[in-house]
This record gives structure tokens, sequence and C-alpha cells, in this order.
């Protein structure tokens, strides 16, 4: 089976084509940077992302401050992610890279603010 897919991991946006063969890719074509062949390979294995969402900040009505991960997580718990997020407050004062979640789910990975407050 192939599946085309675009590569997001630089700027260039390879048009990537995948040979997936029994649930592993044999081939890749397209990729115009090593990037390009380990991301095809990435999202059909175990997809990774980078999740981007808000937090509300306490004391200050309707307030919302940008958070994101420092490191991608498995693309199958991003719902989940959302939904213990939904539930995190803050207080000021919020400066760029605090941490806002220490350990996202037990997967490591940190919540961080991406603006000051």
């Amino acid at each position: 089976m192939v599946k085309n897919m675009i590569c997001i991991e630089c700027p260039k946006g390879c048009a990537l084509s995948v040979d997936v063969e029994n649930g592993k890719v044999v081939h890749v074509q397209g990729a115009k940077c090593p990037k390009g062949s380990a991301y095809a390979v990435m999202e059909v294995h175990d997809p990774m992302r980078i999740l981007t969402t808000t937090v509300v900040v306490e004391g200050l009505p309707l307030k919302l401050i940008p958070v994101r991960t420092n490191k991608p997580i498995p693309k199958k718990d991003i719902l989940k992610a959302m939904e213990f997020i939904k539930n995190v407050k803050v207080k000021t004062p919020v400066k760029v890279g605090d941490v806002v979640v220490n350990d996202l789910l037990g997967l490591g990975v940190k919540v961080i603010a991406t603006r000051c407050l």
C-alpha cells in the first residue's frame, strides 16, 4: 500500500510517497533531506505531535495563556492530554518557559507557557 503525505519537519514540505507492507515502511520517495524519511517512518509507526493550547489564569476573568508541550506526544494521547489540560489553572505572574504541568499524563513531557502575563 502506498501512503502519500507532506513532510512537516522542515520548510521544504516535501511530498512523500511511502510504501507500507504489513504495517512497516519499506520505501520512502520524495524526501529532499534525511528528515523526510525519518518523518515518514515515525508518521506510519508512531505519529507524534507538539500540543499547543491555552490554560486558564486564576483571578482574572476569562483570561487564557498560551502553552505548548516541550516535546512531541503520541498523537493517540492528544484528546486525553486536552481533557487533562482543560482543568489546569495558573496564577500570575507567568513568564515564557514557566512549567505549567511537570509530567503530562506520565509521558515525561512538560507543558510550558509561551507568553508572559
